[in-house]
C-alpha cells in the first residue's frame, strides 16, 4: 500500500497515485482529496522506498509505521514540539534509531505522514508483494 502513497517536495502532506501520463503523474491529496499533476521536476518519493537509520543498518518505513501504531494502539498521535521529547517518543519505537543521521524534523514529518494515514483509514503498512 505505501508504494502507492507519495511524498512531494515542496507539497504539504501525502498524495495517492491515481494515474500517469506523459511526464506526468497525477496524484490525489489524502488531506482534501483534490487531484493535481506531479511533473518530472517535482521530487517525488514512494513511502515505500523510505527507510530510517539505525545504528546497525536501516530500518524500512513500514515497519516504523507499525511500530508506531502499536504503540499508539491506531491512534493518532500528538507531536512533541520539544526536540528532546521527539527523540525520546522515537526511542520508544526504534530504539537504536541513528541520533546522528535522523535529525527531529524527520521525526515530526514521520509522525505527520503516520497521522494523516490513519486519518485517511490507511492503517496497514505492511507490504504486500503483487503475486
Amino acid at each position: 500500500m505505501l508504494k502507492t502513497i507519495l511524498s512531494i517536495s515542496g507539497k504539504p502532506g501525502l498524495f495517492k497515485l491515481v494515474s500517469h501520463g506523459k511526464n506526468m503523474l497525477i496524484v490525489e491529496s489524502l488531506t482534501d482529496k483534490k487531484r493535481v499533476p506531479a511533473y518530472a521536476k517535482d521530487k517525488v518519493i514512494s513511502l515505500g522506498d523510505i527507510a530510517i537509520y539505525t545504528t546497525e543498518t536501516e530500518v524500512p518505513l513500514h515497519e516504523v509505521l507499525t511500530s508506531v501504531k502499536n504503540k499508539e494502539n491506531g491512534a493518532k498521535v500528538t507531536v512533541p514540539s520539544d526536540t528532546k521529547e521527539l527523540r525520546t517518543y522515537f526511542a520508544e519505537i526504534l530504539p537504536d534509531f541513528d541520533t546522528e543521521r535522523v535529525y527531529p524534523t524527520d521525526i515530526s514529518k514521520l509522525i505527520s505522514w503516520y497521522n494523516i494515514l490513519v486519518q485517511s483509514g490507511i492503517t496497514d503498512f505492511s507490504v504486500k508483494e503483487k503475486g
